[in-house]
């Protein structure tokens, strides 16, 4: 939800408010997110960004999604 959020650009505060995350957690997750090179922090703009390898990942986990989306008349009551 962190990189979602960041996608465009983002502050701490406003990643806290958007994913719903306390400031504990919030730095927790940035810091994490920051050392496996998935999240960027921009000195000039004070911003967080994707880094090519968090939009990579962004890309995957979608694609993942897309892949276990089970339509809903597959477990419908009335295909039984």
């Amino acid at each position: 939800m962190i990189l979602e959020c960041a996608r465009a650009g983002a502050t701490k505060t406003g990643l806290m408010y958007k994913a719903y995350l306390s400031y504990a957690q919030v730095t927790e997750y940035l810091q994490y997110l920051q050392q496996n090179d998935l999240l960027a922090y921009e000195q000039g703009t004070q911003l967080y960004r994707p880094s090519e390898k968090g939009f990579k990942f962004l890309s995957l986990s979608s694609d993942l999604n897309e892949l276990m989306a089970v339509p809903n008349s597959k477990f419908s009551l009335n295909n039984q």
